[in-house]
């Protein structure tokens, strides 16, 4: 094995003993990134797995090529680093979130004169308030639409003095301190208003709202007591909705982590003042290490500057490092971060309900994957294929008559998106419209590469008709694959025929019903290729058209053309702006600026 060269006594010899990051590296890919204290002896460790066996540590050795190692100053720094190059490689042996998009939160901007309520995803340090994450996206408008509703506070970027105020003042959504005088300090108590219910503090608002609501009808102030009222309706129906699973108004994440054979599911309860506002769920099919390290590992790439942790953490036991673990989490929120294992109480039923989430994964994932089965069966039936195909891909061809020509590639397995194996291909041969040449290049490349990787799909789905199909065939016959790939191509006919299907060996397309699921689903796989190619083709041509213009302009090189791009953001601004605007962009000067508007405006007469 490869393995037992690299780990020899005279490699080890060569490996500091002080504190760093390993990368263990197969053909071109990181196979796997680790964090040592002691460097020399954390690889060291490795030589008890270098042997025929079947542990997944085993397995991963037999395919390291080539070992690296970056030195750190201390443990703190190579954990950090670890986790970025975790994040920029997703190694395969490694912990990694497949789902890591920001959740939204909600903004409330009082550190300005006249706050503001905003959605947005990154946390900052900026005097403002942050509420969330939510991770249902659809409840998260709800509540911004109530507190807009019941609150009315500005909706516009800047306050900037207008003539009339916008429609929102019409509606009753602003006051409107653009355009009409408006008390500060009733501001100020609409914001405070919207604060407590961010903070989950309903009860309390609602209290205060009924005695000013009993003051203004006291004091016949009508109008006012019926928008006090209005409010307090709006509360009462939000109040009904929410859940109090917390005798406290802290913020928390509760972690649940539950192992089935080799895999792991965690989940994620987001506790905000006492209620769950959301929670976010991640299947970990064959990690490497103990829960306790998945743990650590889970947290560390989870939470970054743009997603900072709570105050408080419930965890399902102690996770590895769980000191450098705080300090990092208390690096990242400014604040002291707390990692606690509950034991009893309310914080234990916690627990209880994040494990449930996280055993809930394997379930749902169990059904998908009937349904998966089912499906398969039910292709392999209609298409009367060999084998069930679990791995399907798609190539479609995007040009207009020849010009910028891209290859799209799609893969899905047991039925989902594999995103990351989708792939581009440049034309290289054909620059004039030749369908059937430029299927054929991409296609040769795919074999190709396919065979070296070890990635090739079960079925080959061909955007075209039967002239696709032969070539196809005959590639895959090239490489004697002919065995070890199906193949199916889909075309678009005239709408009382519907989709044709035509497979090998037989002369006439087999016709699906319209709401067969099999063709509902070769469909769906054969659009997402289309929708994959043409995003990338409308961005090269983009491209093109914006260098040649630029290209064009005399006495403007590759620096300034970026700068221009950089300052105006696209040539359809750039042909808008004053002269005195491209003087004022440093390093074009008076003399080139007029230049660059006559060439501009010149192009545009003729």
């Amino acid at each position: 094995m490869a393995s037992v060269e690299l780990l020899s006594t005279s490699f080890l010899k060569t490996v500091s003993s002080g504190p760093g990051v390993y990368q263990m590296l197969g053909n071109k890919e990181v196979l796997y990134v680790g964090k040592a204290v002691n460097l020399r002896k954390r690889l060291a460790s490795y030589k008890r797995y270098v042997k025929p066996g079947h542990t997944k540590t085993a397995v991963m050795l037999a395919k390291v090529k080539r070992i690296e190692t970056i030195l750190t100053t201390t443990e703190k720094e190579a954990l950090i680093l670890e986790a970025s190059l975790i994040k920029k490689h997703r190694p395969r042996y490694n912990v990694i979130l497949r789902d890591d998009k920001t959740y939204p939160l909600i903004k409330v901007t009082v550190a300005d004169e006249w706050p503001r309520i905003i959605v947005t995803r990154k946390r900052k340090r900026d005097g403002s308030r942050y509420f969330g994450p939510y991770s249902s996206t659809s409840s998260m408008r709800e509540t911004l639409k109530l507190l807009q509703t019941i609150f009315p506070l500005r909706r516009c970027p800047k306050v900037k003095p207008r003539s009339r105020p916008c429609l929102n003042f019409q509606l009753g959504h602003c006051l409107a301190p653009c355009n009409k005088p408006v008390d500060k300090n009733n501001y100020g108590e609409l914001v405070n208003g919207v604060l407590m219910v961010l903070e989950g503090r309903n009860q309390e608002l609602m209290t205060d709202l009924g005695k000013k609501m009993k003051r203004a009808a006291h004091e016949l102030e009508f109008e006012n007591a019926a928008i006090i009222r209005d409010q307090i309706d709006g509360l009462k129906r939000t109040l009904e909705r929410q859940v109090i699973v917390a005798d406290h108004t802290r913020d928390q994440d509760v972690f649940g982590l539950v192992r089935k054979d080799a895999s792991v599911g965690i989940a994620i309860l987001f506790v905000r003042s006492g209620m769950i506002s959301g929670t976010q769920s991640f299947f970990l099919e064959d990690p490497l290490g103990s829960d306790g390290t998945i743990l650590s590992k889970t947290i560390l790439q989870y939470y970054t500057t743009d997603r900072q942790p709570p105050g408080e953490l419930l965890l399902p036991q102690d996770p590895d490092d769980l000191k450098l673990l705080k300090e990092r989490l208390t690096e990242l929120r400014d604040a002291v971060v707390s990692l606690l294992v509950p034991k009893r109480g309310r914080s234990m039923q916690l627990m209880k309900m994040a494990r449930r989430n996280a055993a809930q994964i394997f379930a749902e994932r169990g059904k998908k994957r009937i349904s998966w089965d089912n499906l398969s069966t039910a292709m392999q039936k209609s298409l009367s294929l060999c084998n069930q195909p679990d791995h399907v891909e798609c190539v479609d061809i995007s040009n207009i008559s020849g010009k910028q020509a891209v290859g799209s590639l799609v893969s899905f397995r047991y039925g989902a998106k594999n995103k990351k194996s989708y792939r581009h291909f440049t034309i290289r041969n054909k620059n004039e419209p030749d369908d059937y040449a430029m299927m054929r290049e991409v296609l040769d490349r795919k074999m190709r590469r396919g065979i070296k990787e070890n990635s090739l799909p079960d079925l080959l789905l061909l955007d075209g008709g039967k002239g696709q199909l032969n070539l196809a065939v005959d590639i895959l016959k090239k490489y004697s694959l002919e065995d070890n790939i199906e193949l199916v191509a889909i075309a678009k006919e005239k709408q009382q025929e519907g989709e044709k299907l035509f497979r090998p060996g037989r002369k006439n397309p087999i016709l699906l019903p319209r709401h067969s699921p099999v063709l509902l689903f070769l469909m769906r796989i054969r659009d997402e290729a289309h929708r994959f190619g043409i995003t990338h083709h409308r961005k090269l041509r983009r491209k093109n058209t914006l260098s040649s213009s630029l290209d064009s302009l005399q006495g403007v090189g590759e620096k300034r053309k970026k700068l221009l791009l950089t300052t105006f953001g696209s040539l359809k601004r750039l042909k808008r702006v004053s002269r005195q605007d491209l003087k004022n962009v440093p390093g074009i000067g008076e003399q080139l600026a007029e230049s660059i508007y006559s060439q501009l405006h010149t192009t545009d007469e003729t």
